[in-house]
């Protein structure tokens, strides 16, 4: 079998340093995953006094959280009189709440840590290509502006004018979203979780937990072992057998994205000129915003295996130029992609299997603003144990029944979709 296809990604900022602190003493929290979760929890958890050890299989960064779309986006994939039908009107409202606060809790901590992190916050747009999608934006619409959020729609004019991009008849701005440089947010939230106290250690796979004398025991493919009072899972879409039927509670995707050479003024100036991040509205939907040194990074689903050659992002190429016939011959300088995770219901899961030993998945696409505020309220259960703290509730570990049949369909639904969404332009 050939070696899988190597792609170039946005090099890890050259002031990051190697995290290799591991240590011996038995600490209050193990962290198994270094992206946004991870470092947020240890973060607030080691701010809170709980000594922290974080575990990366790789380097920080060099996951989902380093590689996403660097779009900062608050609420969730359901709006607010949903959450409310469904968990009803006490945790409806809370959860509400802490989805529309998510874009701050990022903003927020870059502004007051004054992280190196390359930011806007211009909003976002979710851009409608079909009347059924401009009547759902209207609806979504009116129920964040009953809460006070500040959104607008906007008619075909508008995010013409906005987007500079063809075949939109309307669309969502959400101000309170914006665009960061993931990459360099992951590394700058393992600094100053570093420098509250946490330890992070890179190259360090955990491949066992087994629980002694009220420790668990977490054990590294490189043979070192940590004790802990708890354990917190956060690997998300890169979760393995660990624990057991942990991975089958949900769907990992890839999701492949390129970057053009820098636009040239002219472009820049008609491409996105106020400076938002888009998604639209298709069932095989793409995303795009420009970058600070002004690249326009467009992503979107890819092949269910790791790529294998240019070809694999053939299809983004193709949604670039529909979006916008004047990149035609533009230079595709980078190409990547990453992993999200999907659950069956669209909400992130949190579960405690057993007492300290917690794991969290499934954030939908969502993860800069989700994670990072879930990661705070983690860390506030950890250190007192109120299960207020948690904004979704405690759920057992159920997996998908026929599991990896479900991973085939899901392929095969995005081909279907996309064919779909191919006779909608």
């Amino acid at each position: 079998m050939p070696a899988p296809f190597s792609v170039p990604i946005w090099q890890k900022p050259q002031t990051a340093s190697a995290f290799q602190l591991l240590v011996t003493a038995p600490v209050d929290v193990a962290i198994v995953g270094g992206g946004f979760m991870g470092l947020s929890t240890a973060l607030h958890a080691a701010r809170l006094g709980l000594g922290v050890q974080v575990l990366e299989a790789g380097e920080i960064g060099q996951g989902a959280s380093g590689l996403n779309g660097g779009q900062v986006i608050p609420g969730l994939k359901y709006d607010p009189e949903w959450l409310l039908e469904h968990f009803g009107p006490e945790r409806g409202r809370a959860l509400v709440d802490f989805a529309a606060s998510a874009a701050d809790t990022v903003f927020d901590l870059i502004r007051d840590e004054k992280l190196a992190v390359p930011f806007m916050r211009k909003g976002w747009i979710q851009a409608a290509h079909t009347e059924t999608a401009l009547k759902a934006a209207a609806n979504r619409d009116g129920q964040w502006r009953a809460r006070g959020a500040d959104v607008r729609l906007l008619n075909e004019s508008e995010i013409a004018d906005m987007t500079g991009a063809q075949g939109y008849l309307g669309g969502w701005l959400d101000r309170r979203a914006g665009i960061i440089d993931p990459l360099t947010y992951t590394v700058e939230l393992a600094r100053i979780a570093a420098a509250a106290g946490a330890s992070i250690a890179e190259r360090q796979k955990v491949v066992k937990l087994r629980k002694e004398a009220g420790l668990w025991r977490v054990s590294t493919e490189s043979g070192a072992e940590v004790r802990a009072k708890a354990v917190v899972l956060a690997t998300n879409a890169y979760t393995d057998g660990l624990l057991p039927g942990l991975a089958e509670t949900i769907v990992p995707l890839h999701s492949f994205q390129v970057a053009t050479a820098p636009l040239s003024s002219n472009l820049a100036a008609t491409i996105l000129p106020e400076g938002q991040a888009v998604s639209d509205s298709r069932r095989i939907l793409v995303y795009y915003r420009k970058t600070a040194d002004g690249h326009l990074v467009l992503g979107g689903r890819g092949r269910r295996a790791r790529p294998r050659s240019e070809a694999d992002w053939a299809h983004l190429q193709h949604a670039l130029v529909r979006l916008y016939p004047a990149l035609s011959d533009v230079v595709i300088e980078k190409r990547w992609f990453g992993r999200v995770a999907m659950t069956p219901d669209h909400l992130p899961h949190i579960h405690e299997p057993e007492k300290g030993l917690l794991a969290v998945v499934g954030c939908q696409g969502r993860g800069v603003g989700l994670m990072t505020a879930l990661g705070k309220r983690m860390a506030g259960y950890l250190a007192g144990g109120d299960v207020n703290q948690l904004p979704f509730p405690l759920s057992p570990v159920r997996p998908i029944p026929f599991h990896a049949f479900r991973q085939v369909g899901v392929a095969a639904t995005i081909a279907w979709y996309r064919m779909l969404d191919a006779f909608e332009r």
